[in-house]
This record gives C-alpha cells, sequence and structure tokens, in this order.
C-alpha cells in the first residue's frame, strides 16, 4: 500500500475529530504507520472542523497532509474549503447534502451517501455520522480489517452504545458497497 492521506472535515461536534482517531487505530491495529492531527475554530462547537490521519506500510516521515487521497465531508462550508486540494484521483465521501462541482466529479470518485439522514432515520441517532463514515470511508478505501475497525470504534465510543455504533459502521460500509453514482 502506498501512502493514504485521508482529511475528515466537517463541524465541530459531528465527531470528525473521533472518526479520524479511529481510522488511525484501526490501521495501526493492522500493523500500518499511522500518524493522525486535528484542528478547528475557536467556535468548536458549530465551526468548521478539520482531522487529517496519514497511513502508510511504512515509517511516516512527514507527519503533514499535503494532497489528500481522501476527503470526507459532511458539510458544505467544509466541502468548499479543501476541495481543491485534493491529490490526483482522490476519493471523497460526502453527505447527499453537498453540491459537488462536476469537474470535481469527474476528477475524483465521489460517494455521495445520505450519512446524516441515515443517522437520524436509520440509525436513530445523530451523533452516530461519523461513524457511518468511518465504515464508508475504510469501505472505499479498505485501509483497515472489518475487525480492527470494529475494535477501533468500540474502543472509543461511550460504554452501553456498541451494538448502535457497530450498526452505524456496518451501515457505512454497505453504503459504499451499494453506491449507484
Amino acid at each position: 500500500m502506498c501512502k493514504s492521506e485521508l482529511r475528515f472535515t466537517g463541524s465541530g461536534g459531528q465527531g470528525v475529530i473521533l472518526g479520524t482517531i479511529i481510522m488511525a487505530e484501526a490501521a495501526f491495529l493492522d500493523g500500518k504507520s499511522v500518524v493522525q492531527s486535528q484542528s478547528y475554530g475557536p467556535e468548536a462547537r458549530g465551526g468548521l472542523c478539520k482531522a487529517e490521519v496519514l497511513v502508510d506500510d511504512k515509517a511516516v516521515n512527514y507527519t503533514k497532509v499535503t494532497k489528500p487521497t481522501c476527503l470526507m465531508s459532511l458539510t458544505q462550508q467544509s466541502f468548499d474549503k479543501y476541495k481543491d486540494t485534493l491529490a490526483d484521483n482522490a476519493v471523497l465521501v460526502v453527505d447527499d447534502s453537498i453540491n459537488v462541482p462536476k469537474n470535481i466529479g469527474e476528477a475524483h470518485k465521489v460517494y455521495k451517501l445520505p450519512i446524516l439522514s441515515s443517522a437520524r432515520k436509520v440509525i436513530k441517532n445523530p451523533m452516530s455520522a461519523n461513524i457511518i463514515s468511518v465504515g464508508a470511508v475504510n469501505a472505499a478505501l479498505d485501509l483497515a480489517s472489518k475487525e480492527s475497525l470494529e475494535d477501533a470504534v468500540v474502543a472509543h465510543i461511550p460504554k452501553g452504545t456498541e451494538k448502535l455504533n457497530v450498526s452505524a459502521m456496518n451501515l457505512g460500509a454497505q453504503m459504499i458497497k451499494e453506491y449507484v453514482h
């Protein structure tokens, strides 16, 4: 595997940072080298949020994401801010409410998924959007084994919500498998 540069974006409070922590841990459990970082505006809750993960089979020498090979966005504002920073042929996993310009859709693999609405309507917990996203990104990129991803999810979510969050993770993976452009 060559280096994967993941950037997760959204609003503060959507669990974007936790999503990248889970992705990093799952890849680490599978023996890969990882670096995770995050940043968010002073607004924290509701402000723009970005978190990143580098994953590689060999040691990571430069710890900054420069050209994301994957962009996951839950809000239009965050997508608009980072859409022009992508590597060639990047994978985009975005909520279906996001307007993706035609030129971006032609240059990259875009998965427009009902992430936010499925968190509310299917999982019945709006806070599960980040876990749906994690399952979708992992299925799109095949970064970590399903077992390692599930272990990482369970290790980082509140006790008593394991079943709900594993269902959310599996739903995200299923969305990728069934995706019709």
